[in-house]
């Protein structure tokens, strides 16, 4: 059977229920969320724990400021991982099934693995030191409590080895039957990780710390009109984050070239449109953290905003470099066959929306909360928003529960 027969007779029959182009923008945008949540997941860990074990006035502080952070960054990492992944599993579901189902237990254990990182996460954040100066080596009872966030680390470091992976297989079906036969047995156990690639996989990694070097900008910039906060210590932390920032996006551009160099040739990648686009905001992005050496807390708020742009330019390179990849065997997701239903299409818009004005009130809380020395008292535009969400999400429970037992009855009867 030739690949693409097969690709085509792995899709679902049943065809997708809107037009692709509108999954596939929505897939770029709300990776590109996700991948910035993960990338200050994987700084704000890592930042914390160098922090508690360095020790230190200015040092201590921000660990206790980051370990909380990073709880948060968590979770918002994995609430928007959600949508990118229906996307991928709507548009590219031959691809990213079989890939799958090649490395079952890594994709079952991933879950497992990010619940044992968020739980130690929270381990270090409640037990760590809390002593503001604090001289510890890794072999003390400080470096014992320290290791928490350091396997916390690790396993969100493996859990993005496992994705990198899973992304990378789903490229290559060419090799899918290799993969699954082995001489004359056929592979189940689904225990082996097929396919990595270093350059990729630092595409992905290393950007962790340019933006959390941001998110250290954007801490010192949220910070500044709080008294109980040290100006010293803000100026400190905004000049640290200024050059983490600008240092890991100079190597995050060193580390793109690297991979657009390892691609097949034939793709001409170099020459792609997306790809010039994101290349041309990277750059630009890195004159702009060059300039903001100056006045770190001036140039954060614009910095986060074109470090979002420039991923969200990055992303859309990464889906037109996927469709090269799959372009080889003849598969375009603008070919899937359609057919329309408003209905579902409606209510998933719908729900996406509402998310996002849920999550929307509950970021602005925190903001505002955040900013304000003793307690926060909501506005009365603040207090209207929080009941309309709540109104919203009453009214999509009842909506979906409503249309399960419908369905459900029509289909008994």
């Amino acid at each position: 059977m030739e690949i693409n027969t097969m690709l085509k007779a792995l899709q679902d029959p049943m065809g997708i229920p809107f037009y692709p182009v509108v999954f596939q923008v929505l897939m770029v945008l709300t990776f590109a969320l996700h991948i910035m949540f993960v990338n200050f997941t994987l700084g704000t860990s890592f930042l914390s724990v160098y922090g508690y074990l360095k020790g230190g006035e200015n040092w201590g502080r921000l660990s206790r400021s980051l370990a909380k952070a990073a709880t948060v960054n968590i979770s918002m990492a994995m609430l928007l991982g959600v949508a990118p992944l229906l996307f991928v599993q709507v548009v590219y579901d031959p691809f990213w099934y079989a890939s799958n189902t090649l490395s079952a237990a890594w994709v079952m254990g991933f879950i497992f693995i990010m619940m044992l990182g968020y739980s130690l996460t929270y381990v270090f954040y409640l037990k760590r030191d809390s002593r503001e100066h604090h001289t510890i080596s890794p072999l003390n009872k400080g470096g014992i409590k320290g290791g928490f966030g350091i396997v916390a680390f690790v396993l969100f470091l493996l859990s993005g080895i496992i994705m990198h992976a899973l992304g990378y297989q789903l490229l290559q079906p060419e090799k899918w039957l290799q993969w699954y036969v082995r001489g004359n047995s056929v592979d189940t156990s689904g225990i082996s990780l097929h396919a990595f690639q270093l350059p990729r996989f630092l595409h992905f990694i290393i950007p962790s710390f340019a933006m959390t070097g941001i998110f250290l900008m954007l801490y010192a910039w949220y910070f500044k009109n709080r008294t109980d906060f040290d100006k010293g210590y803000l100026e400190w932390v905004g000049r640290t984050g200024a050059k983490m920032a600008f240092t890991f996006t100079a190597i995050q551009a060193i580390v793109g070239f690297w991979w657009l160099f390892s691609l097949p040739g034939g793709f001409n990648f170099f020459t792609n449109p997306f790809f010039l686009i994101g290349a041309a905001l990277g750059i630009a992005l890195l004159v702009f953290l060059y300039n903001a050496q100056k006045d770190p807390v001036k140039y954060a708020v614009p910095g986060i905003l074109g470090a979002f742009l420039t991923i969200f330019g990055m992303s859309y390179a990464r889906e037109a470099l996927r469709m090269k990849y799959l372009g080889r065997f003849d598969y375009s997701i603008f070919t899937y066959k359609l057919n329309i239903d408003w209905g579902s299409t409606a209510l998933f818009l719908a729900t996406f929306v509402m998310g996002l004005s849920i999550i929307g009130y509950l970021l602005s809380v925190a903001y505002k909360s955040g900013r304000v020395t003793g307690e926060y008292a909501a506005t009365h535009s603040m207090n209207k928003w929080g009941k309309i969400s709540i109104a919203l999400l009453l009214i999509w429970i009842v909506v979906v529960a409503g249309l399960g037992v419908i369905i459900s009855v029509r289909n008994y009867l």
